[in-house]
């Protein structure tokens, strides 16, 4: 079994479609669409990278970013940021596990790289 990716996006048809795409290179994917559920999701199923959006039901990215960054056994996780809110980009600057922030609509190709650059580093 590949490196997993927890997938954090109320969007169903792009998560979908993400899922798709990163299965097919090996990576298992669970989705999570609210952020409220993401804390216990991490502890449980310990992802090497989590994908995430910014404007979540329950619990916005920035918290769930903060509360990674707190937290001793998750603040070493990469997390790629991705959002409609282009604005929202600064302020995940100042977080080091945030590898990459991606403006919605983006180029998933680039994304992938991105994805696949962060999980060879873990090797």
């Amino acid at each position: 079994m590949g490196k997993k990716i927890l997938l954090v996006d109320d969007d169903f048809e792009l998560s979908a479609l993400l899922q798709e795409k990163l299965e097919s290179l090996g990576y298992e994917v669970k989705l999570c669409e609210g952020g409220k559920e993401v804390p216990g999701i991490l502890r449980s199923y310990k992802p090497d990278l989590l994908l995430m959006d910014v404007m979540l039901p329950g619990l916005d990215g920035y918290s769930l970013a903060t509360h990674i960054a707190n937290d001793a056994e998750l603040k070493a996780l990469p997390v790629v940021v991705m959002s409609a809110l282009t604005t929202s980009r600064c302020m995940f600057e100042n977080f080091s596990q945030i590898i990459a922030f991606f403006s919605k609509p983006f180029d998933t190709e680039e994304l992938v790289e991105t994805i696949k650059t962060a999980l060879a580093k873990k090797e």
